[in-house]
C-alpha cells in the first residue's frame, strides 16, 4: 500500500513541475474494486487506446480498449468517453468471491470489455482524472459477465 502511495505523490510532484498541452500519452493508477495501472494513448483527436494491468481476484488482468471522446457539457476539458475492447487474466488457485469461496487449479479468462466515463484534463499540472464504469464478460474460463469493475483513475500526461 506504501509503494502506492509513494509513486501517486511522485506523479503529483511530477504534475507540479510541469505543463499541460492537453495529451496525447497518459500513464497512471487505477483503483477501484480492483486496483493497477492504466496507459491511455490518443491515436486521434477523439479516439484513443487505452491499456490497463490490474490485479483482482488474486490474480492479474490484461486489459485492452478502444475509446471514442465527445465532450461533456460544454465544459472545457471535460469529456465522456465509451468504447470496447478485450482482456486476458490469470486467476489464482484460491480466491473469494463476496458470494462464494473458489477452491482449485486457478483459472485463464478471456473476454470481452466495454467503457463508459467521464475525465478531465486538469490545465494547471499535466495530470487528468477519470470516473470510469467497465463491465466485463469472460467468454473462456470461468465464464460470466462482471458488472462491478469501475474504478477512479489519476494520470500523469506526457
Amino acid at each position: 500500500m506504501r509503494k502506492k502511495w509513494i509513486v501517486f505523490v511522485v506523479l503529483l510532484v511530477c504534475a507540479v513541475n510541469g505543463k499541460s498541452q492537453g495529451y496525447k500519452t497518459a500513464l497512471g493508477l487505477r483503483a477501484g474494486l480492483g486496483y493497477g495501472v492504466t496507459v491511455k494513448h490518443s491515436i486521434k483527436d477523439n479516439i484513443a487506446i487505452e491499456g490497463i494491468v490490474q490485479s483482482r481476484w488474486r490474480g492479474a488482468n490484461f486489459v485492452g480498449l478502444y475509446e471514442i471522446y465527445h465532450n461533456a457539457f460544454d465544459v472545457p476539458h471535460l469529456h465522456w468517453y465509451y468504447g470496447f475492447g478485450g482482456h486476458i487474466g490469470f486467476w489464482n488457485n484460491n480466491y473469494i468471491h463476496p458470494h462464494r469461496t473458489y477452491y482449485g487449479n486457478g483459472y485463464t479468462v478471456l473476454g470481452v470489455d466495454g467503457i463508459i466515463a467521464i475525465e478531465y484534463n486538469f490545465q494547471e499540472v499535466p495530470v487528468n482524472i477519470s470516473l470510469d464504469w467497465k463491465p466485463e464478460i469472460n467468454i473462456i474460463g470461468y465464464r460470466g459477465f462482471w458488472a462491478d469493475a469501475g474504478a477512479l483513475s489519476v494520470r500523469y500526461i506526457f
